[in-house]
């Protein structure tokens, strides 16, 4: 099969960035790179111009890195808030992903973020507060503080367990981040709609005796 060099004049997935001189198939370059303008022929006029494109690329790379490194230090001090459907123990109906916290930045802070840069080891499925990972840049990372909220209203005791949690992630160091933050949030929640359906028995239970004494009284009467 019949080779050419090309010299890309943008970035193409699989062959290179813009600048790079690259060798292909013959028929691919003529007949989709060249055409497309994605590259043109690696000739000594064209060779030339890759120090110009290399400039270029450079100076672009600087600005997407200090572009980055800006919004690192903006995203930090954000709190961004998700409201999702649960049931009255506090339990989420589905997960939190990637796509809902970058719709939600976009909705909230008008900022526009690839979902792909937003890193979760799993989704989030848990009520609670979380500091979710960013891969911006691969040479910066950065922190989103993440509030999972109901959208329903919720009972007090399940609402006191989770300002409970909250409370307790702000004085304690996770070097586990989110994964652990989630399981302690949900155990907490559950424990306490158990303790609150225990609670619901007890006052049903007691209610019920309650009406049987009169009964009883009546009979001994007679």
């Amino acid at each position: 099969m019949a080779k050419m060099q090309v010299i890309l004049m943008s970035n193409v997935v699989g062959l290179g960035a813009e600048g790079d001189k690259v060798e292909v198939a013959a028929g691919y370059a003529r007949n989709y790179l060249i055409p497309e303008g994605l590259a043109i022929p690696a000739t000594e006029a064209n060779e030339r111009r890759i120090e110009a494109l290399k400039r270029k690329r450079a100076e672009r790379e600087a600005r997407e890195y200090s572009t980055m490194q800006e919004l690192a230090r903006s995203l930090e001090k954000l709190v961004c808030v998700i409201k999702v459907k649960t049931g009255e123990d506090g339990k989420m109906f589905g997960a939190v992903t990637a796509g809902m916290i970058a719709d939600e930045l976009k909705n909230q802070f008008d900022i526009v973020l690839d979902k792909k840069k937003i890193y979760l080891e799993q989704p989030i499925k848990a009520l609670g507060d979380y500091q979710v990972e960013l891969h911006l840049h691969p040479d910066i990372k950065g922190t989103l503080n993440l509030r999972v909220e109901s959208l329903n209203p919720l009972p007090e005791a399940v609402l006191a367990a989770i300002e409970a949690q909250r409370q307790s992630a702000l004085t304690q160091t996770n070097p586990s981040g989110t994964k652990s933050e989630a399981t302690n949030s949900e155990q907490t929640v559950t424990d306490t709609a158990q303790q609150t359906e225990e609670k619901k028995s007890k006052k049903a239970a007691k209610k019920t005796q309650k009406s049987r004494q009169p009964e009883q009284s009546s009979s001994e009467n007679k």
